[in-house]
């Protein structure tokens, strides 16, 4: 026996994956997750976005934003490539706007209201809970997903609210408190 087969023989074997993806992503139903659209625009000013359920923050200093986005989404690479985007929190009162934002094929601003994020032109949700107003820092590959990194630039806090959450592939709101 050859000195690489006697080691490949000894060597740690990296356990392979036994979990399925419909397993996990039965499993990963039970996770509550933020509901939030995130927007930007294109080369040719065009608005683009999609609902996004993937976001949490990285750090504090500096301030940092993560956003999971499928390479097969269709604002993938404006979103990959471009320079800024903005992650919209949303509320209750948006569950129209976030099944509009999931879909394809239709005009996904026209049931919100979104105004231009002063200097930048970026859409925002008007009444959004709140925008963070991101740059570009980096895109990780992850599996069939990208992390989208996102220096804050800004930050716009709105009226707040009952939050709307993603859960058992619905939206839905918080049921109540726990207290304190």
């Amino acid at each position: 026996m050859s000195m690489q087969a006697l080691q490949a023989l000894q060597a740690p074997q990296a356990p392979r994956a036994s979990v399925g993806a419909d397993e996990f992503r039965e499993a990963m139903a039970h996770l509550a997750a933020p509901l939030t659209i995130i927007t930007t625009v294109d080369a040719e000013g065009n608005r683009r976005g999609f609902t996004a359920s993937a976001v949490t923050s990285v750090s504090m200093e500096p301030p940092l934003l993560l956003v999971g986005i499928g390479r097969t989404a269709g604002c993938h690479a404006v979103l990959t490539t471009g320079t800024e985007f903005v992650v919209n929190l949303l509320g209750a009162a948006h569950t129209d706007v976030a099944r509009a934002f999931s879909r394809k094929g239709v005009d996904r601003f026209a049931s919100g209201e979104f105004t231009a994020w002063p200097d930048s032109g970026l859409p925002v949700l008007a009444d959004a809970h709140a925008a963070f107003r991101c740059r570009r820092a980096d895109v990780l590959p992850a599996g069939d997903h990208d992390l989208l990194l996102g220096e804050l630039l800004d930050v716009r806090r709105g009226p707040g609210g009952e939050p709307l959450v993603w859960h058992q592939r619905e939206f839905c709101t918080a049921v109540g408190r726990t207290g304190r």
